[in-house]
Order: C-alpha cells, then sequence, then structure tokens
C-alpha cells in the first residue's frame, strides 16, 4: 500500500480503478525490484536451508540479505519503506524460526497474518461495510471530518458497494486458499514444499487478487466519480441517483 517512484503499489493501486488511466499489474505489485525484494529473503531461506540443513546459517544469511536490501535503497537515496517493512516481516520469521529452532516456524507468522485478514474482512462482510472497499475508499479520499457522510457515498452507491463486497470475499477466498494448502505441509514438517507453495502463493496470488479486483471495481468506481465530479459542478442543481446507481 506504499507509493515508490510517484507509483502506487498494493491496495493503493485500485483507489484510481475508475480514472482512464492504464493499470499496471506489474507496477501494482511494486515493479520488477519489488518483486525480487520480496521474494528473494524467502527464497533463500528454503533453498540454503534445504542445501545445507543448517537452520542458523540460513537465519544469519537471509538476515543479512533484508538488511542489505534496505541498505542499497538508502545509498540510492530511493524510498526504503517497502523494503523496511519487508525488513520486519521477515525479521518476525527468522527470529520465530531460531527460536523454536525449527525451520518451518519461519512461515507461521504468514499463517497467522492470513488468518487475521480472514477474520477481519469476514467481519467486515457481516457488518456491511465490505473491507475492501474501506480500504481503497480511505485510501482514494483520505477523510479527515464528516466520516459519515464519506461513508455513505460510498456504500450508498449500490453497484460499487457489490462490487467491493465481491473482491472482499475474493480477498478471504485468497487468504482461505493459502492456509488450506500451506498448513498441512506445516503440520507434516514438509520445509521445501511450505516454502515452494509460500513463494507461489505469495506475489503471484497477490498480483492476480489484485488484478481481478481491478476488473471488478473499474467500472463502478468510474461511474460514481463521473457522477460524484458532475454533482460537484459549480451551479449544479442537486438530482437524485441515477438508476445505475440507486437499482
Amino acid at each position: 500500500m506504499s507509493e515508490q517512484s510517484g507509483k502506487r503499489t498494493g491496495l493503493a493501486s485500485l483507489a484510481g480503478a475508475g480514472d482512464d488511466a492504464d493499470f499496471s499489474v506489474i507496477d501494482a505489485i511494486g515493479g520488477p525490484r519489488g518483486v525480487v525484494e520480496s521474494m528473494l529473503p524467502g527464497v533463500v531461506f528454503v533453498v540454503l536451508f534445504v542445501a545445507t540443513s543448517d537452520l542458523e546459517l540460513t537465519v544469519v544469511v537471509s538476515a543479512v540479505l533484508a538488511v542489505l536490501q534496505v541498505v542499497v535503497r538508502l545509498l540510492q537515496r530511493q524510498s526504503v519503506m517497502g523494503a523496511l517493512s519487508g525488513m520486519v516481516a521477515v525479521a518476525i520469521c527468522l527470529v520465530w524460526a531460531w527460536q523454536s529452532h525449527e525451520a518451518r516456524n519461519y512461515y507461521m507468522f504468514g499463517f497467522l497474518t492470513n488468518a487475521f485478514y480472514i477474520v477481519l474482512l469476514g467481519v467486515s462482510l457481516i457488518v456491511r461495510v465490505p473491507g475492501l472497499g474501506l480500504a481503497v475508499e480511505f485510501i482514494r479520499t483520505l477523510p479527515t471530518e464528516h466520516l459519515r457522510a464519506w461513508l455513505d457515498d460510498w456504500t450508498g452507491d449500490r453497484p460499487l458497494k457489490r462490487a467491493y463486497t465481491i473482491v472482499t470475499a475474493l480477498w478471504i477466498g485468497v487468504f482461505a486458499l493459502r492456509l488450506a494448502v500451506q498448513v498441512p505441509l506445516y503440520l507434516t514438517n514438509h520445509v521445501a514444499l511450505l516454502g515452494t507453495a509460500r513463494l507461489l502463493m505469495g506475489i503471484p496470488f497477490w498480483a492476480l487478487a489484485i488484478w481481478v479486483s481491478y476488473l471488478i471495481i473499474a467500472t463502478p468506481m468510474h461511474r460514481h466519480k463521473a457522477v460524484r465530479a458532475a454533482q460537484d459542478r459549480p451551479g449544479a442543481a442537486p438530482s437524485p441517483e441515477p438508476p445505475s446507481q440507486g437499482a
């Protein structure tokens, strides 16, 4: 959800889904460099551990690599927020594995975060304020006051709210599928398979979920923005919502 080189990434990239500008999945997941920085620590961890069975060496090398990624960005005077947040996540995973003396626990933090998102998004659907819509609209408009009016603005647009509900359910499915595949591998201590599954279901699934989310919300968001722009023009008379907005 950060912004690198003027380009929004993660969920922030969906905030402009209703604009006429082209949408790029590669930019949305951080560009080629962002993909490499995200995947490299995990690749090094699983490959090095499988090759050496030395957990201490694997932890040290992975930690050094994560720190180097941040240092390189600092030296190049580039944004370090993405790399820094990634380093913190990797640090938690490495400490967990090292303290427990089990390589498979490198992936425990990921299980917990996936479960947390499932619960959070599930609750948002129960209370009928879809979590993905809440996140995207907050990024898009950054409300500082009149929160109720801001919430009513997009939840009152039925096609847009329906689209946000669908993509929220989609993301719940992504997180649930990750757990369904990876937890059995964790329980049976198949570290190599678990690491491979984690990599394949990481950035690729993230990119697919963002792309499908864009396809679902782009049209209703574009219509919503067009209606609001027309209503905000000087001298524009208040008008009821068009059929596509309220039906």
